[in-house]
């Protein structure tokens, strides 16, 4: 069966891609409204943070973002009128009443408030009427005007270039909220970056690692069109600053949830911690989670002529290379060196102790996990190319010619060919589905052979940008690494259903 040009996933909506549809309605509308209003409050919101910079950048003089002194009369003044700056600039912006349900806590009660879910610079909305410190990048700092703003909450800044940030980070946070209530709330965005609402992702565990309560904070936008959404695949930062400006109201909901106190498991273990939270706050906003994070945001999104058609199954493979810890220390040179080694062994398969040497790997559950992956018919053998691939495809999801090229030296022959069956498997696996049939491509470039070159492939897919789509048959069923073609199975072929 041909595929469609959608790409269906178990994991549902891709959180990181937000897709814009007008109606002709609508784009009259904003067709109107752009040559009207959007001047003047563009104009108007330009106007009021420049207002804003000369309060901060006075009350941010002398003022230390590692020692905590007393608030005097004069700060605290220039904290109100930044804080009516503020408001009056999200008022010229349509957002011209937020509601906000339920009571923030105290510093000294909840010392992080954590917000989810993140998915447009305007959820600086709570920061600005709440003046809490946030986790940012030093280099928003330099930000002309907004960078001013941001010094005066005294953020913890994230150091990137420095190896040992998270730590640091870390560090920082649990200093500030051990304080007893004297720092600021710190607001953190678990999720630590920007999706489109459509679920909750994996939260990071750095607002959970110091043990303390934290109250979860939720945010709405209940609009009917949604121009609020800046996520990785999607209208730009202006075009959503455009759009936004062009509608007559925005809503946003902010909703402040109980207090959440950890147990003396959920101190010990921050992930449970986080995991728990994020639950909690799903619920809430009656949203599903879903088992993605930062990290799997180039999987998700990969493209080209091979992109990932289904990722759920090489996501969960990922996932698990990030416990082993495998994630980071995965680079070209490794992966050539183990496909260098995948192909000395000639297709023979091995066991689990085998691949934890294979790895230089204790044997550990998630290591038996992953070798289970690959464990195409249950007898405790893996044929250790299939792991290259996976590998590879998770690695660098977009340069897929690369992963294949990597495949081809795995498989090929003496004189550099492949069997037409050995690529189905390949193609199976860097796509992420269950079966892939290639009769159709066999029969325009190899009617004869069975047989195919990593250079004849290569031509042929440069002269089809949507080869996977257009040139394929495949099931519409994600591929699980335990199923599919084998030889290890008593010297025959097997497929397994799911």
């Amino acid at each position: 069966m041909k595929p469609s040009n959608s790409r269906p996933s178990r994991v549902g909506k891709n959180p990181f891609v937000h897709e814009l549809k007008f109606t002709m309605t609508e784009k009259i509308k904003i067709g109107l409204m752009s040559v009207t209003v959007f001047p003047v409050r563009l104009l108007l919101v330009s106007f009021l943070m420049l207002l804003a910079w000369p309060f901060a950048f006075t009350a941010s003089l002398g003022r230390s973002n590692f020692v905590i002194e007393p608030q005097s009369w004069w700060r605290r003044f220039i904290d109100l009128c930044l804080r009516v700056i503020m408001r009056a600039m999200w008022f010229c912006g349509g957002f011209h009443w937020i509601k906000v349900k339920g009571e923030r806590a105290a510093p000294s009660e909840a010392p992080i408030l954590t917000v989810a879910p993140h998915s447009s610079y305007f959820d600086a909305i709570p920061v600005t009427m709440t003046m809490c410190s946030i986790v940012t990048k030093l280099e928003s700092r330099s930000i002309p005007v907004w960078g001013t703003l941001i010094s005066y909450i005294r953020p913890v800044f994230v150091f990137r270039s420095d190896q040992d940030s998270r730590r640091k980070t870390v560090e920082e946070i649990k200093r500030r909220a051990c304080s007893g209530g004297k720092w600021p709330q710190i607001m953190i965005f678990p999720e630590g970056t920007c999706t489109n609402r459509s679920g909750l992702i994996l939260f990071k565990a750095g607002a959970f690692i110091p043990g303390l309560p934290v109250q979860p904070v939720i945010l709405r936008y209940p609009n009917k069109l949604d121009t609020i959404t800046w996520t990785w695949k999607g209208p730009g930062a202006f075009k959503i600053l455009w759009l936004t400006l062009c509608q007559p109201h925005n809503s946003v909901e902010i909703e402040y949830l109980p207090v959440y106190s950890p147990s003396n498991e959920e101190k010990e273990n921050p992930a449970l911690f986080a995991s728990n939270v994020r639950k909690l706050m799903a619920k809430a906003l009656d949203l599903p989670l879903k088992d993605l994070s930062f990290d799997d945001i180039e999987i998700s999104l990969s493209h080209g002529p091979l992109g990932i058609y289904d990722y759920s199954s090489l996501l969960e493979f990922h996932q698990l290379m990030c416990r082993l810890g495998l994630r980071v220390a995965t680079t070209d040179q490794v992966l050539e060196e183990q496909a260098r080694r995948a192909r000395k062994l000639q297709g023979d398969t091995l066991g689990l102790e085998d691949f934890a040497h294979f790895l230089n790997l204790p044997v550990t559950d998630t290591l038996k996990e992953v070798h289970s992956f690959f464990d195409q018919c249950g007898v405790g053998q893996i044929d250790i190319r299939h792991y290259v691939i996976a590998l590879s495809t998770v690695h660098r999801p977009s340069k897929s010619m690369e992963t294949l090229k990597l495949a081809f030296k795995m498989y090929e022959s003496e004189n550099g060919e492949v069997l037409e069956e050995e690529l189905a498997l390949i193609l199976e696996i860097m796509l992420g589905v269950k079966e892939v049939q290639l009769s159709r491509l066999f029969l325009t470039l190899r009617p004869d052979t069975g047989k195919i070159t990593y250079d004849d492939l290569q031509r042929y897919i440069q002269q089809c940008p949507h080869f996977a789509l257009d040139c394929l048959d495949f099931k519409d069923h994600p591929r699980h690494f335990c199923t599919g073609r084998s030889k290890s199975c008593n010297g025959q072929s097997h497929n397994k259903d799911d």
